[in-house]
């Protein structure tokens, strides 16, 4: 655009606003850049990856996330939301926020323990009590503590911590489960980390990894036996469509932790960094209310859907995963007494 053609524009304009007008056009055309690409640099953009389906509360949390951010911050972030690993596979997600090719995303103990030994406690069964144990943990001295080492070696930051669910074992055809040797020779798929994997077998299973937007078709194909989830996530992925049985072993009480990749975290300024994280801590409660709430509503559901809900002994499950777990090389990578505090966390 010429600054005279410009100029022959605006003939019924006052003069002052006129001058201010092409002096404003002529300073952008002298840098090479025109008014709305300055506007459009100015908004910080947060790219979120999660393996969630559409229907599960920790996708619809990140709805909440955005629309927080919008209305504290209106024109600052544009929050782009990828659902079912569209974006990066599930696991990949630590590197990917590491190399700076993605800002956020929700990343579980389990990834954590590849990086951060001593956070393999939280991939251990019956460690965390129930939901409110969970972020009185995280929320306290202990979770400030693991959440600093966690940026430090992960090149990541924990904003919130975000209640997954209670675990159960999930099967295809239905079996007597009471004590973990029921469960021998069971495929039972978990993620593909060696912490994972670990928590199968000392359920007494057979782990097996697979991807969890290959799960639906393996249970279906007869791939795997069974699969372990919180009882929202069996239902948002539909597997109670191609099992018979779902086991109450409760054997983890999971968490994942909304987190943002440092580069993205340092290049903000304080007020941002207050904003994003009330918006994540608000992601959290939001997802943490309605998934404890749909929990107490989904043994009637399952129930009317065709499955069978048992209860296995639990304290058989509990003797033997923790004997498993403190007889591992795990154990040995804990920090001294971090076992007793976690107990002692009321």
């Amino acid at each position: 655009m010429k600054t005279s053609s410009f100029k022959s524009s605006l003939p019924s304009l006052p003069s002052f606003l006129r001058r201010g007008l092409l002096a404003t056009a002529s300073a952008a055309l002298l840098v090479g850049i025109t008014l709305p690409s300055v506007q459009a640099q100015t908004k910080v953009v947060l790219r979120v990856s999660t393996p969630a389906v559409p229907d599960d509360w920790h996708a619809k949390m990140w709805t909440v996330f955005k629309d927080n951010l919008e209305k504290s911050a209106p024109g600052e972030f544009d929050v782009q939301i990828n659902l079912n690993a569209s974006l990066f596979k599930q696991g990949t997600e630590p590197a990917a926020m590491a190399r700076g090719n993605l800002e956020l995303s929700s990343i579980s103990a389990f990834d954590i323990a590849k990086l951060v030994p001593e956070f393999s406690i939280f991939t251990a069964g019956y460690i965390v009590r129930d939901p409110d144990h969970q972020q009185k943990i995280f929320s306290g001295p202990i979770g400030t503590e693991m959440f600093k080492t966690v940026a430090e070696k992960m090149e990541v930051t924990p904003l919130s911590t975000v209640y997954l669910g209670t675990r159960q074992v999930n099967l295809r055809e239905a079996r007597n489960v009471k004590t973990p040797a029921d469960l021998k020779g069971v495929k039972l798929r978990m993620p593909g980390s060696k912490e994972w994997l670990f928590l199968g077998e000392a359920l007494g299973a057979t782990a097996t990894p697979l991807a969890f937007g290959e799960v639906y078709l393996g249970l279906k194909t007869g791939t795997i036996d069974g699969q372990d989830n919180p009882l929202p996530s069996i239902r948002a992925a539909k597997f109670y469509e191609v099992t018979k049985q779902v086991v109450m072993t409760s054997h983890l009480v999971d968490g994942i932790f909304i987190a943002i990749s440092n580069k993205a975290w340092n290049a903000m300024s304080p007020a941002q960094k207050t904003k994003v994280t009330a918006a994540a801590q608000a992601a959290a409660v939001y997802n943490n209310e309605n998934r404890i709430r749909e929990e107490g509503q989904l043994v009637e559901f399952f129930k009317k859907e065709g499955l069978t809900v048992t209860t296995p002994d639990v304290d058989a499950f509990r003797k033997s995963v923790q004997t498993t777990y403190m007889n591992s090389d795990y154990a040995k990578v804990w920090s001294k007494g971090l076992l007793e505090r976690i107990n002692a966390t009321r």
